[in-house]
């Protein structure tokens, strides 16, 4: 249990501060650490970031850092694509989903070297 909940301050902490980090953090260490397979700890990485995310929110909101129309015209974005996403799980292998994941992370990091 303490693993668990140090892993969640981790993630937490890396969610709050660089609003990323919670499924950076999370999806390895549920895999690694917990021991949890590959789509179920996708899965349980997406639960387990939703408080995470409304906690941050409510400090960034308290000082007035969300700007609302982007705030809420990505989020219905992210629903519509969540919703596919989270169908096109069941479909795609593990394998596949490990090669898009790190693909995803490297053009990340590479974009923030700009």
């Amino acid at each position: 249990m303490i693993k668990k909940i140090i892993i969640g301050i981790i993630a937490g902490f890396f969610s709050g501060l660089f609003a990323s980090g919670g499924g950076l953090i999370l999806l390895p260490a549920c895999i690694y650490f917990l021991g949890l397979d590959e789509k179920e700890a996708r899965v349980t990485t997406i639960f387990a970031i939703l408080p995470m995310v409304l906690t941050s929110t409510i400090f960034y909101y308290k000082n007035n850092y969300i700007n609302w129309d982007i705030g809420i015209k990505t989020a219905i974005g992210g629903i519509i694509g969540g919703f596919i996403g989270s169908k096109l799980l069941n479909k795609i292998n593990n394998k596949y989903l490990k090669v898009i994941f790190i693909v995803f992370l490297f053009y990340a990091a590479f974009n923030l070297l700009k």
